[in-house]
């Protein structure tokens, strides 16, 4: 029964990252972007995992040569922080796979509430940090390009 909850996860998640359903899901409103110095953000984690379930050697694959693809799936207990980072260079695509999480970006004057099924697109030096204000843990699947260990 696990294999087949992975093999189903998979596709969906392939199927959000082909589909680009839902559009807007997880983006900034309309007129919230702008400059957000984050003051006072956290920069440890706090109730987090992050289990790297899979990735790829592009420089074996695409010819693009000291970085990885990689999948992995963090779990946000309530109250749970993933800290403060930037994706300069690191470009990802999250799918809130279970619960809800609330994003702080640098690039967005309110906070983002991410449902479940909806996919968040991480890109073009992004800074932010995640929180899960909820009562239940937030799964969240994430892909990204990163430079190899």
């Amino acid at each position: 029964m696990f294999k087949t909850y992975k093999t189903r996860l998979a596709a969906a998640f392939i199927a959000a990252c082909t589909l680009g359903t839902p559009a807007l899901a997880g983006q900034c409103p309309a007129g919230q972007d702008r400059a957000n110095p984050l003051v006072d953000r956290p920069t440890a984690p706090k109730d987090v995992t992050d289990d790297v379930i899979g990735s790829i050697d592009l420089g074996k694959e695409v010819q693009f040569a000291r970085h990885d693809l990689r999948m992995r799936r963090l779990v946000v207990q309530p109250g749970g922080i993933v800290p403060f980072h930037s994706h300069v260079g690191r470009p990802a695509l999250i799918l809130t796979e279970s619960g809800e999480i609330t994003e702080y970006r640098t690039t967005c004057a309110v906070p983002i509430v991410h449902h479940a099924g909806e996919l968040s697109r991480e890109a073009d030096g992004l800074g932010h940090y995640w929180v899960n204000q909820g009562s239940t843990p937030a799964v969240l699947y994430s892909a990204d390009v990163k430079a190899a260990d």
